[in-house]
């Protein structure tokens, strides 16, 4: 029997930070994280502005809208230390452009003499959507806004970068390159819509008991050899596990 500790696990996950790059001191000030089980968004997330005792560049804060005087009275990273490490490890994390985010993480771990957690790679798995999205779209802008827009996912609330809500696109943006659709609706649609745009149940059309039986056709080995490597080809193009794949875990 299936259980959720069975189905994979991914973090969606971005960050604000003082500014850049890390090794000039600059630090994290927001960390936005979302679940996923399998294809599915569980609800759980983790979310937290942080005082990161240092000034933060003005070309930051044109990026984010974050001030100094909005993260002086929030906690440091080392207040949430141990509930950040909790929610991530072990999780496959969903990063656009990871070697930034991952790069402030191990910092700030790092900042705090815990050796055992400063390198990400040791207790999570990475995958990088900006890599995934250069792959797959060649000399195109990739940026999370270019791909919201090929991709037909709404970042209308995106006026400013921030971490949760970046996250909670971000998955969206996966989803959409690595399994298409993402919305299954099993209710009617035109003749059975009420014009409001809401979707309206279709009644059960009952199937005849006497009707002649449907043939079923098996794969050939050939057949079969040949889905799976274009499920291979799938993934390689992806950089992830196919949603056919997926759905066999599970």
């Amino acid at each position: 029997m299936t259980t959720e500790n069975t189905v994979k696990r991914y973090v969606v996950l971005d960050t604000e930070t003082t500014g850049m790059p890390v090794t000039d001191g600059h630090r994290i000030i927001e960390i936005g994280c979302v679940e996923l089980l399998g294809r599915r968004l569980t609800g759980r997330h983790f979310h937290v502005y942080l005082n990161p005792d240092r000034e933060i560049d003005e070309g930051a804060i044109a990026v984010h809208g974050i001030t100094n005087e909005f993260v002086a009275d929030k906690p440091r990273f080392r207040d949430v230390a141990d509930e950040f490490y909790e929610f991530i490890q072990g999780a496959q994390l969903i990063i656009h452009n990871a070697a930034f985010d991952v790069g402030f993480i191990n910092n700030e771990f790092a900042l705090l003499g815990q050796s055992e957690r400063a390198d990400v790679s040791d207790y999570c798995s990475v995958l990088d959507t900006l890599m995934m999205a250069r792959e797959r779209h060649p000399g195109q802008r990739n940026s999370l806004d270019a791909l919201c827009k090929r991709y037909g996912v709404d970042n209308s609330n995106r006026e400013l970068h921030g971490a949760l809500l970046d996250s909670e696109i971000l998955a969206d943006v996966y989803l959409a390159m690595t399994g298409g659709q993402t919305n299954l609706s099993l209710a009617g649609e035109g003749a059975d819509g009420d014009g409001s745009g809401r979707q309206q149940a279709t009644p059960i059309r009952r199937l005849d008991p006497a009707r002649p039986r449907t043939r079923v056709i098996r794969a050939s080995e050939d057949e079969l050899a040949a889905h799976l490597a274009r499920l291979a080809a799938i993934e390689k193009s992806a950089g992830g596990p196919s949603l056919w794949a997926q759905m066999e875990e599970q």
